[in-house]
């Protein structure tokens, strides 16, 4: 089989099911899988192509690792392609996440249960650090980055502005400050901007049909449940940890749906599970279901939030993808992308920030700038598996997956040794 020869159906199941199921360690991993399987071991894409593709990926809103399979797809074999591949890449984690929130919903509780959660927090502080330090390193290249970086932190910590003004501010500062293209691209044709109108209102109608439904059945948190997290599939730049700093602000905090503690822990278990870690989405919507009114409610929520968090990826995908190349011909766009990239990596630092604290302290304060914590509320131990992490992350240079059991484990022995 050549480049240009179009796989089966059958064998894109096959290849994409098994992407979907051994898609562990976050967008890089991923990415670097999706790259052996169509690259390097079947001759289903070029590397420029598949470059071109990531690029393309990172400009959108929502998880890079899942629209680049689903891109692939459509490069492949046209909508039903894409709809394979992208959905055959969230089905595994979904289902997992699934069976572990209802699980956390019924036992997470229990004291050894919380032990074992409490070292799973401390691994979750050192993997958004870590998370942190890479996006860093990639992105702050240039004094005003570092500044875009720092001011994001500080409006989001000391007054708590909504995260989808940071990121349009950070977008216009990189827009303005990037010089506009030499030439201009030719116009796209009027059949491709036919089927991406085509893909737009058919999948637009798909993503919002349901979330008018709920509203007119009365179903208010569902309803706001859908709200919610639609308005977070239009403002996911930078990634899911960005994602999760918006979650924790409005979910904890504005509409109290679940306890910060809870929020780590939704981290630190969609951290283990295949697919993007944006199914963390998932997670936090079952959680906050079950404290809502049980685990009926919880599937309902779960369900609801994987909608409203998957199909925008389809259509973002299906109406954007005829124009790739002209997209990544334009300067502005990569220096809005910069700009926002930037931005979150203070979002990130508020979001390590807001997890130890949480994890560090049995009492935090608010109101006023920021979090302050009660010093006299210091959880020792805590400080200790931190620690702990840290040294199998960064030392041993171990994974998140593999170095969970482990934190667990440590976890319960601390509560064990405690008098």
């Amino acid at each position: 089989m050549t480049a240009n020869t179009p796989p089966s159906l059958s064998d894109l199941f096959k290849v994409f099911g098994r992407i979907g199921l051994l898609s562990f360690g976050g967008p890089a991993a991923q990415i670097a899988l999706m790259h052996r399987e169509l690259v390097e071991e079947r001759p289903w894409l070029e590397d420029g192509k598949f470059l071109g593709a990531l690029s393309f990926c990172m400009l959108l809103p929502g998880p890079e690792a899942m629209q680049l399979a689903t891109y692939a797809g459509w490069r492949l074999r046209g909508t039903l392609g894409g709809l394979i591949a992208g959905g055959l890449f969230v089905l595994p984690g979904a289902l997992v996440i699934a069976a572990l929130a209802l699980a956390y919903g019924q036992w997470g509780t229990l004291p050894l249960v919380q032990a074992a959660f409490l070292g799973i927090k401390a691994l979750v502080i050192v993997i958004v650090l870590q998370a942190l330090a890479r996006l860093a390193r990639k992105t702050l290249t240039a004094p005003d980055r570092w500044l875009l970086a720092g001011l994001a932190f500080v409006a989001t910590f000391a007054f708590s502005l909504p995260f989808p003004l940071i990121v349009a501010l950070a977008a216009l500062w990189g827009f303005l400050a990037t010089r506009p293209a030499a030439t201009t691209p030719p116009p796209p044709s009027e059949g491709a901007l036919r089927q991406s109108l085509r893909q737009t209102l058919l999948w637009g109608a798909l993503w919002l049909g349901p979330v008018a439904l709920l509203a007119l059945s009365g179903a208010s948190f569902l309803t706001d449940i859908a709200l919610f997290f639609s308005k977070l599939a239009v403002v996911t730049f930078g990634g899911a940890y960005a994602v999760l700093a918006y979650m924790a602000q409005a979910a904890v905090e504005t509409h109290g749906w679940l306890g910060a503690e809870q929020m780590i822990d939704a981290l630190g278990l969609a951290e283990t599970t295949p697919g993007p870690l944006i199914l963390v989405t998932q997670f936090v919507a079952m959680v906050a279901g079950q404290n809502a009114s049980g685990p009926g409610l919880a599937l309902a929520a779960g369900l609801v939030a994987l909608w409203v968090t998957f199909v925008p990826c389809f259509l973002w995908i299906f109406a954007l993808a005829p124009h790739v190349e002209r997209l990544l011909a334009q300067p502005r766009l990569q220096g809005a992308l910069q700009g926002i990239t930037a931005a979150v990596a203070g979002v990130i630092l508020n979001l390590s920030v807001f997890f130890a604290l949480h994890v560090f302290f049995a009492e935090v304060e608010t109101g006023g700038p920021g979090l302050r914590p009660v010093w006299s509320s210091l959880q020792s131990g805590a400080v200790v598996l931190t620690i702990l992490a840290a040294g199998i992350v960064f030392g041993l240079r171990r994974g998140p997956l593999v170095a969970l059991l482990p934190m667990a484990a440590a976890g319960i022995g601390l509560a064990l040794l405690a008098p």
